[in-house]
């Protein structure tokens, strides 16, 4: 079955822009569970990427959260 989501993949560089937080910070709240997990691009290979969706999802969530506080 054919999938109509577009979905696309972010870019440390792109996700740094996007949140306005450090490569170092993304990595540590990653790896505490606080911010999404990366993908890596290629079995083996050292490059990694953000699906969108769940970068925009968790941008949304901190929104959220600072209204509600």
């Amino acid at each position: 079955m054919k999938n109509n989501v577009t979905q696309r993949l972010l870019r440390i560089k792109d996700v740094m822009r996007a949140t306005g937080i450090s490569k170092s910070y993304i990595y540590a709240l990653a790896k505490e569970g606080k911010f999404p997990k990366s993908i890596r691009l290629v079995k083996g290979g050292s490059a990694v990427c953000w699906n969108a969706s769940d970068v925009e999802q968790w941008i949304s969530d901190c929104i959220a959260n600072q209204e509600e506080a």
